[in-house]
C-alpha cells in the first residue's frame, strides 16, 4: 500500500513581514499628498504609489511581492473597466497622469501594499485571504470618496456609501491573491510565470467584478 504524503501548507512569503516605521512613513506621506490642492495632489499621489510599491520590495523583499507588484500593475484594467465601460466608477481629475482621461496612473501602485498585507494575514489560509480582503478593501472604498480619489457612480445598490457588488468581488481578490503568492513562493518559478500569474489575478477579479454587478444591480 503506498503511503500518502499530507498536503504540504506553505510557509508565510518569504521576508513576510511589514517594519511599522516603513509603514508608518508610508501612511505620512499620502496623509501629505492628499493634503495638497489639485494638480499637485495627482502628481503625489502618483510618487507615492509608485515609490511606496518600489519600498516595499525593497524593505520586505518578499517573494509573493513578483506576483502582488505586477498584479497591482494589471489591476489598472478592472478599474478601467468600472469606470470607462460601466460607468459605476469615477476618479476625478487631481491632476498627474490620466489614462484615457478616465483613470490615474497611479493607480497601478496603489494595489501592492494591501494585497501583500492581506497575504500576510492569512498566512496561506484562503477563507482568511477572503476575509481580509473584505475589511481590508471594505474600509477603503469607505475612505476613498472623502480622500477624494474615487467614488462610486451611476444607480447603484449601496451600504454606507460602498457600492455593494465590489464587496464579493473584493473578497474573490483577498482569496486570489493568496493563491497567486503561493505561485511566487513555489521553488524555481521563473519570473515570466510570477507576472503572468499577476495578470490572471487581475483578470479573474475583473471577471469577478462583472458577474457581481450583472447580479446585484444589472437587472
Amino acid at each position: 500500500m503506498t503511503a500518502v504524503a499530507p498536503a504540504r501548507r506553505l510557509a508565510p512569503p518569504a521576508g513576510a513581514t511589514l517594519p511599522l516605521a516603513a509603514l508608518a512613513a508610508y501612511a505620512v506621506a499620502t496623509v501629505v499628498a492628499l493634503a495638497l490642492p489639485s494638480p499637485a495632489k495627482g502628481w503625489a499621489v502618483l510618487v507615492v504609489s509608485f515609490g511606496g510599491c518600489a519600498a516595499l520590495v525593497a524593505v520586505t523583499r518578499a517573494q509573493a511581492l513578483w506576483v502582488l507588484v505586477p498584479a497591482s500593475v494589471f489591476q489598472l484594467f478592472p478599474d478601467w473597466f468600472l469606470a470607462g465601460g460601466l460607468g459605476t466608477l469615477r476618479f476625478p481629475d487631481t491632476g498627474g497622469i490620466r489614462v484615457d482621461d478616465v483613470i490615474p496612473l497611479a493607480m497601478c501602485g496603489m494595489w501592492a501594499l494591501p494585497l501583500y498585507v492581506i497575504v500576510l494575514v492569512a498566512r496561506d489560509s484562503v477563507a482568511r485571504g477572503a476575509l481580509a480582503g473584505l475589511l481590508v478593501f471594505f474600509g477603503t472604498e469607505l475612505l476613498a470618496p472623502t480622500a477624494g480619489l474615487w467614488e462610486p457612480a451611476g444607480d447603484l445598490t449601496k451600504v454606507f456609501g460602498v457600492a455593494v457588488y465590489v464587496l464579493p468581488a473584493e473578497a474573490a481578490l483577498g482569496a486570489g491573491a493568496v493563491v497567486a503568492a503561493r505561485v511566487a513562493t513555489a521553488v524555481s518559478r521563473p519570473v515570466a510565470e510570477r507576472v503572468l500569474a499577476g495578470a490572471a489575478l487581475s483578470t479573474f477579479y475583473t471577471g469577478a467584478l462583472a458577474l457581481s454587478w450583472f447580479l446585484i444591480d444589472g437587472r
